[in-house]
């Protein structure tokens, strides 16, 4: 199966950007301006520009005993629908130690990250463009437990149809994975096991 890392949602939901109509450095209000070729919105008095950018996220192909782990989301995205575990990456954490929070977070699994498989561009909305990390790991300890955004886990072979995916690069992945057994590129060690040391 050919690689693919970009994505368009498809029949995806228009809505407004949502952007500072006053600056949020110096409280001015800001102004539309051409900066760099593109229209931004800037303040005038102090040069805050506001750049718009992909959100950053990570997700987690968990395997084990030739199954990938999924879960079903109920959070304010595609509730009602499944992904691969994972989530946004916060400003204070690195991606790897994402993964770990996020998998915990959603799952009650402790895992030990085996590889990075890919990143994909995620374009989701007018309003959500997103940049993931596609990491792939094992279950190292804890109990299933959804949480979070999602409220149900299921396990799935090579064999089984897919249920209704949230997203083409979950999709996708699974499929490059079951059909060409890629393991993808290493990782630092020291950031490969739980940095949580919880019971379980």
């Amino acid at each position: 199966m050919e690689a693919r890392q970009f994505f368009i949602q498809p029949h995806r939901k228009e809505e407004n950007i949502k952007i500072h109509r006053y600056c949020p450095r110096c409280g001015e209000k800001l102004e539309n301006a051409l900066v760099e070729g593109t229209d931004r919105s800037v303040c005038a008095v102090c040069g805050f520009i506001q750049y718009l950018n992909p959100s950053t996220g990570v997700v987690v192909l968990l395997e084990g005993d030739g199954r990938i782990l999924l879960g079903r989301r109920c959070g304010r995205v595609l509730s009602g629908r499944w992904s691969l575990p994972g989530g946004y990456i916060n400003f204070d954490e690195d991606f790897l130690s994402a993964a770990h929070r996020e998998v915990l977070e959603e799952t009650g699994f402790h895992i030990r990250i085996l590889s990075i498989l890919s990143v994909v561009t995620n374009v989701i909305s007018s309003s959500l463009h997103t940049l993931v990390i596609v990491l792939r790991a094992e279950i190292t300890g804890g109990a299933a437990q959804p949480g979070d955004d999602l409220d149900e886990l299921m396990w799935i072979s090579a064999q089984d149809s897919l249920p209704e995916m949230a997203f083409e690069s979950d999709r996708h992945i699974i499929r490059r994975f079951f059909d060409s057994s890629s393991f993808g590129a290493p990782v630092d060690p020291r950031f490969a096991g739980s940095p949580y040391n919880l019971p379980g």
